[in-house]
Formats: structure tokens, sequence, C-alpha cells
């Protein structure tokens, strides 16, 4: 079987290193750049996915360019705790969940792929944009701008604004809550996430993700802009006097090394991703909000349920059944604000703070949006640890019994 992949990004490559762990090794990924480098800022890789790519092998890999994530905390503007609960391994996962910066993580993966593959299976300088490529399967990983896509449904027209934008930056800055710990600070019209996305360096000093999203007042933002550098002055006023503990939030933004304006946008999710010898995955698929943390993750899982689907002669009937309810759920949800709605919640019935969390909203109420959103995403810590791999051996009969549960 020759595959043929639009995309070396986190899906594609990962689609890669899948299809060729599973046996299918006629496999080459065009990437439409002339050369891969280690652009963008911080991502989150949650167990779920952790769990696909320690499978592949990439264990220590991660383990040496990311953080495993250790808690996560939710703030109102002024410091008050509305919700905290442990991550990955803390939380009674089998895997860690990781924060790392996304072009190290690409990198990380590219490397993989001329290890295993050869130094020609990626292809640079080489875009698709059409549908018409001597291969078995076409995958199109190739973005929310994807051109796989466009080909299958050429009236869709551009990516759909949420009405917010984000702002994100990085910092080398002294760690805070130990080095491993992740915040998120808001009310009912902005938020900021805050988490390291590199081991400290000898000195001490470590690499620093933020963002804050927050109704737009900033005109000329173009849709689908991923990569708009801005001032780090503008930033500056819409955290004035917001608290985290130990954390100095306007000292961090204001010693950012670098700061990028992005529209909040997405695509309503499609009736189907594939033809007999064309599908889609990633954010050619499903893009969607940056909310809960889960576009790069939903990217790898996509990965490898293909991978198995394709290897066990499942076919991409098959592997649709499996993602696009699931990852269709995730879009809705995170236009909802998913898990961080507690933010906007906590606001609106304390706007002037409070002095116990409880008599806002009771602890179940908490956890029962928390585990929600887990649930809804594949990563429910009981359910996730329980179920049967994706992996494939690829000297196995092609006859499965049975398959992984969603």
């Amino acid at each position: 079987m020759r595959v043929v992949i639009a995309g070396a990004g986190i899906a594609g490559l990962t689609a890669a290193l899948s299809l060729h762990a599973a046996g299918i090794t006629d496999v080459t990924v065009h990437e439409a750049v002339e050369e891969i480098h280690p652009l963008g800022v911080g991502i989150n890789i949650l167990p779920h996915a952790v769990r696909e790519l320690i499978e592949l092998g990439l264990g220590d890999r991660l383990a040496t360019v990311g953080v495993a994530t250790a808690d996560l905390t939710f703030l109102a503007p002024h410091g008050h705790r509305i919700w905290s609960e442990p991550r990955g391994l803390n939380a009674g996962y089998r895997w860690p969940q990781y924060s790392i910066h996304r072009g190290r993580l690409q990198t990380m993966l590219l490397e993989a792929v001329r290890e295993r593959l050869g130094p020609g299976a990626v292809v640079l300088n080489s875009p698709i944009t059409d549908l018409d490529h001597d291969a078995d399967l076409l995958v199109g990983a190739d973005g929310i701008r994807s051109s796989v896509r466009h080909a299958l449904f050429p009236d869709e027209g551009e990516p759909l604004p949420g009405g917010d934008v984000l702002l994100r930056g990085t910092t080398y800055s002294k760690p805070f809550e130990g080095g491993r710990s992740m915040i998120m600070v808001g009310d009912d019209t902005q938020k900021i996430v805050i988490y390291p996305i590199a081991p400290p360096a000898d000195d001490g000093i470590q690499l620093i993700n933020w963002a804050i999203q927050r109704t737009t007042d900033i005109e000329g933002v173009p849709v689908g802009d991923w990569n708009r550098p801005i001032d780090v002055e503008k930033v500056l006023p819409h955290v004035e006097g917001w608290h985290c503990d130990e954390l100095d939030i306007t000292a961090l933004i204001a010693n950012a090394n670098q700061v990028f304006e992005y529209p909040l946008v997405d695509r309503d999710p499609l009736p189907r991703w594939s033809t007999d010898t064309v599908t889609l995955m990633g954010d050619a698929a499903h893009p969607m909000y940056p909310t809960g943390s889960n576009g790069g993750t939903q990217a790898v899982i996509d990965a490898r349920v293909l991978a198995y689907a394709l290897a066990n002669g499942l076919g991409l009937e098959f592997y649709e059944e499996q993602r696009r309810t699931v990852t269709n759920n995730v879009v809705l949800a995170n236009r909802g604000d998913g898990p961080e709605v507690i933010l906007k919640l906590a606001h609106e019935r304390a706007p002037q703070g409070f002095t116990d969390i409880e008599t806002v909203m009771p602890l179940a109420e908490r956890e029962e949006i928390a585990l929600h959103y887990k649930k809804l995403a594949g990563f429910e810590p009981a359910t996730l640890n329980a179920r049967r791999s994706w992996s494939v051996d690829p000297q196995a009969s092609t006859e499965v019994s049975s398959a992984p549960s969603p």
C-alpha cells in the first residue's frame, strides 16, 4: 500500500511513524515549506496522546524536551483560587501530560521519521494542491487551510472567526510553583494560561509559555494569519492588576522574547472526511479553539487510529467511526469554553471576588465540569488506563476480533 501525506506537522509526521510501525512502509510526506524550522509557541500533549507517542518509542525523547505537567489551577483575576487538579501521572494516569514547544515537538517527530523511514521520506518545497496523486491513499494533514480539504469541499470558504483574539508569547523566567504547573487566570471576557515548555536550564531559568484570549478590540487581524508579531506594550494593559501568588504576570509578559497575535478561528464539523482514496486528519479535519489543550492531542490520536484501521483491513470507514464524532464534539465543546467555563461562571456569580469558592461554585459542580470534558475528549483516567492499545503488530493477521474503545 502506498500512502502520500500532505503536511509535515504533528498530524502528518505522527501518521508516517504510525503507518511505518504498523508495517505500512511505502509512505511519503510532502511539505510546502522549503525548510522546517522549530517555530511556534507552547502546546500541551495530554495523556491519551502521550500514550500513543510512548508506544511509538518516543517516550525518552519527549521527557528530554518537554515538561511533565503536575497540576492545573484556575484562578480569578485577583488570585482567588477556583479549582485545582493534578495532571498526568499525579492524576492517576499511566502516562504523563507534557507541555512542550510546538516547534521542538515537530522537530523531534521529523527526526524520528527520517531515522525510521529514510531521509527521503519527507519531501520539502512540495505542496499538494489537488487530489490527483499516484498513491493508494492521500492523507490531508495540511492544517486549517488544507488544500486537500478544499479539494473535497471547494465551497466551504474561509475559517470561521470566533470573535476573540489570542495574544501569545514566551518568556525566559525563573520557574514558578515548582516548574511543572499550569495556571489559568480569567473572568467572563478574557483569560490567560501560563505554563513552562522546557526543563530549566543550567542557570535555573525556564522557558514559559503564556497566552491571553480576549474579546477582540483589535482591528485588522487577518483570519488565519497565525504569525503576526506585535509589540508587547499592546499586551500589558490587558493584565494590569492580575495576581497569582509567587508569579508576577505583568513582569512575565513585559519580559517576553516574542509576542504573536492570533485570531481565534475554527471550522464547522464536516459530514465526512473521506472518499475511497482520500482522508483528512488533524487541523485539516477538525480545526478547533485551543480551549482544553486538545488540538495537537487529537491529531496524534487520529494518526494512530488511521494506521490501526489500514493495517487491520478495517478501512477509512472504521477510522471515521472512531474519530469523527469524538473530534466534532470537542470542536463544539471548545466553542463553549470547555473546562475553562468555570472562570466565566465564577465571575458571573461573584464579579467582585469571593472568600470561599464553595459558596459560589460547589466542589461537586467543579468536579463535574472537569470530568465531563475529560470524558468527551477521551481522557477520563480510568477509561484510558483500561482500554486496549492502538498499536499494531505488523506480523499479525489483518483479522481483528475487536477494537479499542474510542
